[in-house]
């Protein structure tokens, strides 16, 4: 324990000796440094270098000393700056690249058929144009080198072939008239044929009829109605001017007859009829109804046999029974 502040008093007389050894050795520097202060500018104090510190070894232990307790702490390391990409070089320019677009639009040409057939056409047109510009050409240079009395032959035989021209026009236009005039003639002619054809078909009974007229009725309760009684009827009709008759579903013409059935009844053109016949008449009410209400005719012929006659006025009755035509076998139209 006494040993301990020996230690500590020689510490400070050897510092004292050392202080007294450096002192000493500025003393002899001293002259040396300020002549070369006089001599030579004072030059700037060099910088100092910065201090190096070592990492310590992985896994060692290590005290902080005082020195390193009070040393700042160090700045971060920068990071480093990206290097910038290289930029992409240009692609060489072609000179030739827009001729061969223009030529690949423009061969192998891509034409349709609607565009062939146009350059047909107007190629056509453009040579008959050409044609005709040459051929007036050549006959205007003929007319221009011709003399007088040429000239005057070719208008005399230009006014002759206008006359001409002019009197075919005029007989052209007659046969014309002629033909319409013909025409309408045939047309009349062939109207009224027809309008005949009709009434004759009417009256043979081939085409249906319709118009004014009346619808007779008669009723037979007790079948006393016999077939002579039908047919004095007919022509009673047909002497007041009925022109279309219809009995039941039978077509009344020329040669329609009446037979008695064996068994009662009336049988009609070979077709049986049963009562109550009906009468479908085209004509003027007018006539047909006082021809049939006369004393002593055709109605009260009918009450006498205990029938009833009933009569009817229409303005419009259709007879739609028809007969076929039968082609005549020995008779035959006489010329004039």
């Amino acid at each position: 324990m006494a040993a301990e502040p020996a230690e500590a008093e020689s510490a400070p007389a050897d510092t004292s000796a050392e202080e007294a050894v450096e002192t000493a050795a500025e003393g002899a520097d001293g002259p040396e440094e300020s002549a070369e202060s006089d001599a030579a500018p004072a030059r700037a104090p060099e910088a100092e270098p910065e201090p190096v510190v070592s990492e310590p070894a992985a896994g060692a232990e290590h005290e902080a000393g005082p020195d390193e307790a009070s040393a700042p702490d160090r700045a971060p390391e920068a990071a480093p700056e990206p290097e910038p990409e290289p930029e992409p070089e240009p692609a060489p320019v072609d000179g030739n690249a827009g001729r061969r677009r223009l030529k690949a639009a423009l061969w192998p040409p891509r034409l349709s058929r609607g565009q062939l057939v146009v350059a047909l056409l107007l190629f056509s047109l453009g040579l008959a144009l050409a044609i005709q510009v040459r051929s007036t050409n050549d006959h205007h240079s003929q007319l221009r080198g011709a003399r007088q009395e040429d000239l005057v032959r070719i208008l005399d035989e230009l006014d002759s072939r206008q006359q001409r021209l002019q009197q075919e026009k005029a007989e052209l236009e007659q046969s014309l008239a002629k033909l319409e005039n013909s025409s309408n003639q045939a047309k009349e002619a062939q109207e009224q044929t027809r309008k005949k054809a009709t009434e004759l078909g009417v009256l043979a009974g081939t085409v249906k009829a319709t118009g004014p007229g009346i619808v007779l009725t008669v009723d037979d309760p007790q079948g006393l109605v016999k077939a002579d009684m039908l047919l004095d009827t007919l022509q009673e009709l047909r002497a007041a001017g009925a022109e279309a008759i219809q009995i039941n579903d039978v077509r009344v013409v020329v040669n329609t007859y009446f037979t008695d059935l064996s068994g009662g009844g009336v049988q009609i053109d070979g077709k049986k009829a049963s009562a109550p016949y009906r009468f479908t008449v085209v004509g003027n009410p007018q006539d047909l109804v006082p021809a049939l209400n006369i004393p002593g005719g055709v109605v009260r012929t009918l009450e006498s046999h205990q029938a009833r006659a009933t009569i009817t006025q229409q303005q419009k009755v259709v007879v739609d029974a028809v007969v076929d035509l039968k082609t005549p076998q020995y008779a035959k139209p006489a010329s004039k």
